[in-house]
């Protein structure tokens, strides 16, 4: 049975670890429950690029994202020492869709929980399976200064990581990256040198 949290009084994002083992989630309290929602780096931001950019429309583009600063990183504000330890819900997050809503001004939310279950693969072993829980669908509303301090928070989080290769996006970590974009779109495997003797 789907679940309506109502307008929320906090909406935020937080990874958890260290980067390259960061996980993160949104985090909702309302008067009706609290959620925490955990997905991947992925859906986070293309979370925070689609409200940008319905942002961007919404205000004829006086609310636009802010891409680089300079200085010193800010921080993400976090989930707050107050929140329930075990939240009504709390559940990784499978098909997510955002609506807006033109009459009250207010974003729509909803995202269906996955479960990963193991079933039986044709030679016994276990394989992993992906129930997604449509029935089990949990929304909410959040206002336009939800919305942009939501992206905002989502994108330091984004950049807070571990640094990403501007021509093909994948995340790089210290050791030598061989650049899809840059090197042909094939990965390198032996570089063979012709020594002819004159």
């Amino acid at each position: 049975m789907s679940t309506n949290l109502g307008r929320v009084t906090l909406l935020g994002a937080e990874a958890v670890g260290q980067p390259g083992q960061r996980r993160f989630c949104l985090f909702v309290e309302s008067r009706r429950g609290s959620a925490i929602m955990w997905m991947e780096k992925e859906q986070l931001n293309r979370l925070s690029l689609t409200l940008d950019k319905v942002l961007a429309q919404l205000t004829e583009g006086q609310v636009l994202r802010t891409e680089a600063q300079a200085g010193l990183r800010p921080t993400p504000p976090g989930m707050p020492p107050d929140f329930p330890q075990t939240p009504e819900y709390d559940f990784r997050a499978a098909q997510m869709s955002l609506t807006y809503d033109e009459r009250d001004a207010m974003f729509i939310f909803a995202v269906a929980p996955v479960e990963i279950v193991l079933e039986p693969g044709p030679e016994g072993e276990a394989e992993p399976q992906a129930l997604v829980h449509e029935e089990d669908a949990l929304s909410f509303l959040f206002t336009h200064t939800q919305a942009q301090e939501l992206a905002s928070t989502i994108n330091m989080l984004i950049t807070g990581g571990r640094p990403v290769c501007p021509l093909c996006g994948v995340p790089l970590d210290g050791s030598p990256h061989a650049c899809e974009k840059q090197n042909g779109h094939h990965e390198i495997i032996q570089i063979i040198e012709d020594d002819e003797e004159e």
